[in-house]
């Protein structure tokens, strides 16, 4: 899928909205999918993605987190660590799937299904230009901001 467009989506957002991939055009797209909130590398990667937000969108680029729990647990959470960015719900997984992040992983010695840590880049015009999996959370928004660095800014070309 890299350097090609991301198909459009929409899924349920918190503060009471929707989010479409199309309505997004003209700014860079950083989407990160994690396992579940509330969780301490979840937690620890939101407040990274939190702390470098202003960073970003100096950068024209904008930040959605996504992961299979609801809009009330996400609405809680982004509440509580004060994320200026949206959390999206995919509970039918319609994201994950496209952007294929379900693998099966060891939890306390059993196998479950779950959202391997991934952070996709699609540029302004849709198309994805950067793919992180398997994400240590440890230096990662920075290794992210780094590349956003390096895009077009579509919006100041025009």
């Amino acid at each position: 899928m890299l350097n090609q467009p991301v198909p459009d989506f929409e899924l349920p957002s918190t503060n009471n909205k929707t989010f479409r991939l199309s309505t997004v055009s003209g700014k860079n797209l950083v989407i990160y999918f994690y396992p579940k909130d509330n969780t301490p590398g979840c937690t620890t990667e939101g407040q990274e993605f939190r702390d470098a937000y202003t960073e970003f969108t100096k950068l024209d680029c904008d930040i959605v987190g996504i992961s299979r729990d609801s809009i009330k647990s996400h609405e809680n959470f982004k509440m509580k660590m004060g994320f200026p960015f949206e959390l999206l719900s995919d509970a039918d997984e319609t994201a994950c799937k496209l952007f294929d992040v379900m693998k099966m992983k060891n939890m306390y010695g059993k196998q479950v299904r779950g959202i391997d840590r991934s952070t996709f880049v699609v540029d302004g015009k849709g198309i994805l230009r950067r793919e992180w999996r398997g994400v240590k959370v440890a230096g990662h928004v920075q290794e992210v901001l780094e590349y956003v660095k390096t895009l077009p800014r579509e919006s100041h070309e025009s």
